[in-house]
């Protein structure tokens, strides 16, 4: 039963190194339970090194720049703004309107801001992701290397 686990596993483990375009051939002979056998314990040993782990999900590093309020948030702050400032100067109606038409348009600027963020954001857990693989596949590598494979 045990055998059975650790089969079970390292097929699912050793299928991280086969799914991600590795060819692993051994220099020295190796038969392919003792491949399999090297290729979990390098899969966990650069697991454990580096931090990542690249059967598990994709995970963000930090949460996402807030979404603020667009056109239509800043039209009815606007109009709410400029209907009292139209109220203390006379014209209730045009300081609505006015309110309405300068406060969708800050609206829209902030929107557009803040997509903006959230583009960076996206680039820059993308760029982390790909760091954090980069380094595992390094670490993983070096380990079925040191055991006399070749991984290209």
């Amino acid at each position: 039963m045990r055998r059975i686990a650790f089969l079970i596993t390292s097929l699912v483990l050793a299928s991280v190194a086969h799914g991600h375009d590795f060819f692993i051939f051994g220099n020295s002979g190796q038969s392919q339970d003792q491949q399999d056998q090297d290729e979990f314990q390098c899969i966990r040993a650069a697991t454990d090194r580096t931090g990542f782990d690249p059967m598990a999900r994709a995970q963000a590093t930090r949460p996402p720049p807030q979404q603020q309020g667009g056109a239509g948030q800043g039209a009815v702050r606007g109009a709410l703004l400029g209907t009292a400032v139209g109220a203390l100067a006379g014209d209730t109606r045009r300081g609505a309107t006015i309110g309405a038409a300068s406060g969708g348009l800050m609206g829209g600027m902030r929107r557009a801001d803040s997509n903006a963020q959230r583009d960076q954001w996206a680039r820059e857990e993308t760029a982390n992701y790909e760091r954090n693989r980069a380094n595992w596949e390094r670490a993983f590598t070096a380990c079925m290397e040191s055991r006399d494979y070749t991984v290209r």
